[in-house]
Protein backbone atom coordinates (compact mmCIF):
# COMPACT_ATOMS: atom_id res chain seq x y z
CA UNK A 1 0.00 0.00 0.00
CA UNK A 2 1.29 3.46 -0.94
CA UNK A 3 1.88 5.64 2.11
CA UNK A 4 1.27 9.39 1.99
CA UNK A 5 2.30 11.99 4.55
CA UNK A 6 -0.15 14.89 4.27
CA UNK A 7 1.34 18.10 5.65
CA UNK A 8 -1.23 20.73 6.61
CA UNK A 9 -3.97 18.10 6.76
CA UNK A 10 -6.38 20.26 8.76
CA UNK A 11 -6.03 23.48 6.80
CA UNK A 12 -8.40 24.94 4.24
CA UNK A 13 -7.06 22.84 1.37
CA UNK A 14 -5.65 20.05 3.49
CA UNK A 15 -9.04 19.18 4.97
CA UNK A 16 -10.48 18.70 1.47
CA UNK A 17 -7.60 16.36 0.66
CA UNK A 18 -7.99 14.51 3.96
CA UNK A 19 -11.67 13.90 3.20
CA UNK A 20 -11.00 12.53 -0.28
CA UNK A 21 -8.03 10.43 0.77
CA UNK A 22 -10.03 8.85 3.58
CA UNK A 23 -11.98 6.66 1.16
CA UNK A 24 -8.97 5.83 -1.02
CA UNK A 25 -6.61 2.87 -1.05
CA UNK A 26 -3.72 5.04 0.18
CA UNK A 27 -2.37 4.80 3.72
CA UNK A 28 -2.32 8.39 4.99
CA UNK A 29 -0.36 9.95 7.85
CA UNK A 30 -1.86 13.31 8.78
CA UNK A 31 0.27 16.20 10.03
CA UNK A 32 -1.34 19.41 11.32
CA UNK A 33 0.26 21.96 13.65
CA UNK A 34 -2.81 24.02 14.58
CA UNK A 35 -5.10 22.99 17.42
CA UNK A 36 -8.17 24.04 15.43
CA UNK A 37 -7.11 21.96 12.45
CA UNK A 38 -6.43 18.87 14.54
CA UNK A 39 -9.76 19.26 16.32
CA UNK A 40 -11.66 19.58 13.04
CA UNK A 41 -9.99 16.48 11.61
CA UNK A 42 -10.88 14.53 14.73
CA UNK A 43 -14.45 15.76 15.14
CA UNK A 44 -15.53 15.70 11.49
CA UNK A 45 -13.46 12.88 9.98
CA UNK A 46 -12.34 10.87 13.03
CA UNK A 47 -8.69 11.40 12.05
CA UNK A 48 -5.80 11.55 14.52
CA UNK A 49 -2.66 13.47 13.59
CA UNK A 50 1.00 12.69 14.19
CA UNK A 51 4.23 14.64 14.21
CA UNK A 52 6.05 15.19 10.95
CA UNK A 53 9.10 13.44 12.40
CA UNK A 54 7.04 10.23 12.48
CA UNK A 55 4.90 10.79 9.40
CA UNK A 56 7.53 11.65 6.78
CA UNK A 57 10.21 8.93 7.16
CA UNK A 58 9.21 5.92 5.09
CA UNK A 59 6.41 7.71 3.25
CA UNK A 60 6.22 7.10 -0.49
CA UNK A 61 4.82 10.60 -1.09
CA UNK A 62 4.71 13.80 0.93
CA UNK A 63 1.96 16.29 0.02
CA UNK A 64 2.45 19.92 1.02
CA UNK A 65 -1.04 21.36 1.57
CA UNK A 66 0.37 24.60 2.95
CA UNK A 67 0.44 28.24 1.74
CA UNK A 68 2.82 29.14 -1.10
CA UNK A 69 4.77 31.44 1.22
CA UNK A 70 5.63 28.48 3.47
CA UNK A 71 6.55 25.89 0.84
CA UNK A 72 10.25 26.81 0.84
CA UNK A 73 10.77 26.76 4.60
CA UNK A 74 8.62 23.69 5.27
CA UNK A 75 10.10 21.63 2.44
CA UNK A 76 13.58 22.52 3.70
CA UNK A 77 12.63 21.32 7.18
CA UNK A 78 11.16 18.07 5.88
CA UNK A 79 13.82 17.24 3.29
CA UNK A 80 16.22 15.59 5.80
CA UNK A 81 13.37 13.28 6.83
CA UNK A 82 12.64 12.12 3.28
CA UNK A 83 14.26 8.95 2.03
CA UNK A 84 15.76 8.75 -1.44
CA UNK A 85 13.03 8.24 -4.04
CA UNK A 86 10.29 9.95 -2.04
CA UNK A 87 7.80 11.96 -4.10
CA UNK A 88 7.23 15.53 -2.91
CA UNK A 89 3.87 16.82 -4.14
CA UNK A 90 2.97 20.51 -4.26
CA UNK A 91 -0.48 21.83 -5.14
CA UNK A 92 0.63 24.91 -7.06
CA UNK A 93 3.42 25.78 -9.47
CA UNK A 94 4.47 29.03 -7.78
CA UNK A 95 7.08 27.76 -5.32
CA UNK A 96 8.56 25.13 -7.67
CA UNK A 97 8.77 27.69 -10.50
CA UNK A 98 10.51 30.13 -8.15
CA UNK A 99 13.10 27.51 -7.16
CA UNK A 100 11.97 27.15 -3.54
CA UNK A 101 12.17 23.35 -3.36
CA UNK A 102 15.25 21.69 -1.81
CA UNK A 103 18.13 20.74 -4.09
CA UNK A 104 17.71 16.99 -3.78
CA UNK A 105 18.23 15.16 -7.06
CA UNK A 106 17.21 11.88 -5.42
CA UNK A 107 13.67 13.13 -4.72
CA UNK A 108 10.79 13.18 -7.18
CA UNK A 109 8.95 16.52 -7.51
CA UNK A 110 5.36 16.38 -8.72
CA UNK A 111 3.19 19.48 -9.12
CA UNK A 112 -0.58 19.34 -9.55
CA UNK A 113 -3.41 21.86 -9.54
CA UNK A 114 -7.19 21.73 -10.10
CA UNK A 115 -8.93 23.52 -12.97
CA UNK A 116 -12.04 23.79 -10.72
CA UNK A 117 -15.51 22.86 -12.04
CA UNK A 118 -16.19 24.59 -15.38
CA UNK A 119 -18.97 27.11 -15.93
CA UNK A 120 -20.33 24.95 -18.74
CA UNK A 121 -20.91 21.47 -17.31
CA UNK A 122 -23.34 18.56 -17.18
CA UNK A 123 -24.04 18.60 -13.44
CA UNK A 124 -27.69 17.89 -12.58
CA UNK A 125 -27.64 17.50 -8.78
CA UNK A 126 -27.97 20.73 -6.80
CA UNK A 127 -25.00 19.98 -4.53
CA UNK A 128 -22.80 19.39 -7.56
CA UNK A 129 -24.05 22.53 -9.31
CA UNK A 130 -23.11 24.52 -6.21
CA UNK A 131 -19.71 22.88 -5.75
CA UNK A 132 -17.90 25.82 -7.31
CA UNK A 133 -14.47 24.94 -5.89
CA UNK A 134 -14.44 21.25 -6.76
CA UNK A 135 -13.05 18.20 -5.01
CA UNK A 136 -16.43 17.34 -3.50
CA UNK A 137 -19.42 16.73 -5.79
CA UNK A 138 -18.70 18.44 -9.11
CA UNK A 139 -16.42 16.94 -11.76
CA UNK A 140 -13.35 19.04 -12.47
CA UNK A 141 -10.31 18.68 -14.69
CA UNK A 142 -6.71 18.86 -13.43
CA UNK A 143 -3.20 19.72 -14.59
CA UNK A 144 -0.03 17.97 -13.43
CA UNK A 145 3.71 18.20 -14.02
CA UNK A 146 6.59 15.85 -13.25
CA UNK A 147 9.21 18.44 -12.40
CA UNK A 148 11.98 15.94 -11.66
CA UNK A 149 12.25 12.23 -11.14
CA UNK A 150 11.89 9.04 -13.20
CA UNK A 151 9.22 9.03 -15.91
CA UNK A 152 7.43 6.08 -14.32
CA UNK A 153 6.71 8.24 -11.27
CA UNK A 154 4.16 10.28 -13.20
CA UNK A 155 1.59 7.48 -12.95
CA UNK A 156 1.72 7.54 -9.14
CA UNK A 157 1.54 11.33 -9.03
CA UNK A 158 -1.45 11.38 -11.34
CA UNK A 159 -3.21 8.69 -9.29
CA UNK A 160 -2.70 10.81 -6.16
CA UNK A 161 -3.93 13.91 -8.01
CA UNK A 162 -7.06 12.18 -9.27
CA UNK A 163 -7.79 11.05 -5.71
CA UNK A 164 -7.29 14.34 -3.89
CA UNK A 165 -9.24 16.36 -6.49
CA UNK A 166 -11.98 13.79 -7.14
CA UNK A 167 -14.25 13.60 -9.01
CA UNK A 168 -11.89 14.28 -11.94
CA UNK A 169 -12.65 14.36 -15.65
CA UNK A 170 -9.69 15.18 -17.90
CA UNK A 171 -6.13 15.05 -16.60
CA UNK A 172 -3.71 17.29 -18.53
CA UNK A 173 0.04 16.80 -18.39
CA UNK A 174 2.01 20.04 -18.61
CA UNK A 175 5.43 21.39 -17.64
CA UNK A 176 5.95 23.58 -14.56
CA UNK A 177 6.51 26.58 -16.85
CA UNK A 178 3.24 25.86 -18.65
CA UNK A 179 1.43 25.55 -15.33
CA UNK A 180 2.79 28.96 -14.34
CA UNK A 181 1.35 30.38 -17.57
CA UNK A 182 -2.01 28.98 -16.51
CA UNK A 183 -1.66 30.27 -12.94
CA UNK A 184 -0.96 33.03 -12.10
CA UNK A 185 -0.88 34.10 -15.77
CA UNK A 186 -4.18 33.06 -17.32
CA UNK A 187 -6.35 32.42 -14.27
CA UNK A 188 -5.34 35.25 -11.93
CA UNK A 189 -3.50 38.01 -13.77
CA UNK A 190 -5.99 37.94 -16.66
CA UNK A 191 -9.21 36.17 -15.66
CA UNK A 192 -9.51 37.26 -12.03
CA UNK A 193 -8.50 40.82 -12.93
CA UNK A 194 -11.06 41.13 -15.72
CA UNK A 195 -13.78 39.61 -13.56
CA UNK A 196 -12.96 42.13 -10.82
CA UNK A 197 -13.27 44.90 -13.42
CA UNK A 198 -16.64 43.47 -14.50
CA UNK A 199 -17.84 43.59 -10.90
CA UNK A 200 -16.66 47.21 -10.64
CA UNK A 201 -18.54 47.94 -13.87
CA UNK A 202 -21.71 46.43 -12.42
CA UNK A 203 -21.31 48.52 -9.27
CA UNK A 204 -20.81 51.63 -11.42
CA UNK A 205 -24.07 50.95 -13.26
CA UNK A 206 -25.79 50.66 -9.87
CA UNK A 207 -24.40 54.03 -8.75
CA UNK A 208 -25.87 55.51 -11.93
CA UNK A 209 -29.38 54.42 -11.03
CA UNK A 210 -29.94 50.79 -12.03
CA UNK A 211 -31.04 48.51 -9.17
CA UNK A 212 -28.38 46.08 -7.99
CA UNK A 213 -30.53 43.01 -8.63
CA UNK A 214 -31.36 44.18 -12.14
CA UNK A 215 -27.70 44.91 -12.96
CA UNK A 216 -26.60 41.55 -11.56
CA UNK A 217 -29.25 39.61 -13.45
CA UNK A 218 -28.44 41.42 -16.68
CA UNK A 219 -24.66 40.97 -16.38
CA UNK A 220 -24.64 37.32 -15.32
CA UNK A 221 -27.16 36.39 -17.98
CA UNK A 222 -25.09 38.06 -20.68
CA UNK A 223 -21.91 36.44 -19.32
CA UNK A 224 -23.63 33.10 -19.87
CA UNK A 225 -24.68 33.54 -23.48
CA UNK A 226 -21.70 35.66 -24.54
CA UNK A 227 -19.32 33.16 -22.95
CA UNK A 228 -21.10 30.22 -24.62
CA UNK A 229 -20.58 31.80 -28.04
CA UNK A 230 -17.01 33.06 -27.44
CA UNK A 231 -15.85 29.69 -26.06
CA UNK A 232 -17.64 27.63 -28.74
CA UNK A 233 -20.16 26.03 -26.41
CA UNK A 234 -22.94 27.15 -28.73
CA UNK A 235 -22.86 28.05 -32.43
CA UNK A 236 -23.68 31.67 -32.99
CA UNK A 237 -22.48 35.10 -33.95
CA UNK A 238 -22.75 38.46 -32.26
CA UNK A 239 -24.82 41.23 -33.72
CA UNK A 240 -23.12 43.97 -35.70
CA UNK A 241 -23.80 46.32 -32.79
CA UNK A 242 -22.10 43.95 -30.31
CA UNK A 243 -19.08 43.48 -32.57
CA UNK A 244 -18.78 47.25 -32.94
CA UNK A 245 -19.01 47.69 -29.16
CA UNK A 246 -16.17 45.17 -28.71
CA UNK A 247 -14.08 46.90 -31.35
CA UNK A 248 -14.55 50.28 -29.69
CA UNK A 249 -14.37 49.02 -26.10
CA UNK A 250 -11.21 46.94 -26.21
CA UNK A 251 -8.76 49.84 -26.74
CA UNK A 252 -10.51 51.76 -23.97
CA UNK A 253 -10.12 48.87 -21.52
CA UNK A 254 -6.95 47.06 -22.61
CA UNK A 255 -3.41 48.19 -23.35
CA UNK A 256 -2.05 47.19 -26.74
CA UNK A 257 0.79 45.28 -25.06
CA UNK A 258 -1.33 43.46 -22.47
CA UNK A 259 -0.12 40.01 -23.61
CA UNK A 260 3.25 40.82 -22.06
CA UNK A 261 1.78 39.43 -18.83
CA UNK A 262 2.65 36.00 -20.27
CA UNK A 263 6.35 36.75 -20.75
CA UNK A 264 8.50 34.65 -18.44
CA UNK A 265 9.88 37.67 -16.58
CA UNK A 266 6.36 38.93 -15.93
CA UNK A 267 5.26 35.51 -14.67
CA UNK A 268 8.36 35.31 -12.47
CA UNK A 269 7.69 38.77 -11.02
CA UNK A 270 4.08 37.80 -10.26
CA UNK A 271 5.18 34.61 -8.54
CA UNK A 272 7.91 36.42 -6.61
CA UNK A 273 5.25 38.64 -5.05
CA UNK A 274 3.27 35.69 -3.70
CA UNK A 275 6.10 33.46 -2.55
Amino acid sequence: MTTIALIGAGGKMGFRLSRNLQSSDFSVRHVEVSDAGRERLKSELGIDCMAAEKAVPGADAVILAVPDTLIGSISAQLAPLMESGTMLVTLDAAAPFAGHLPEREDLTYFVTHPCHPPIFNDETELEAKRDYFGGYKATQHIVSALMQGPEESFALGERIARTIYAPVGRSHRVSVDEMALLEPGLSETVCATLLAVMREAMDEVVTRGVSEQCARDFLLGHMNILGAVIFDEQPGAFSDACNKAIENGKPMLMRDDWKQVFERDAIADSIQRIT
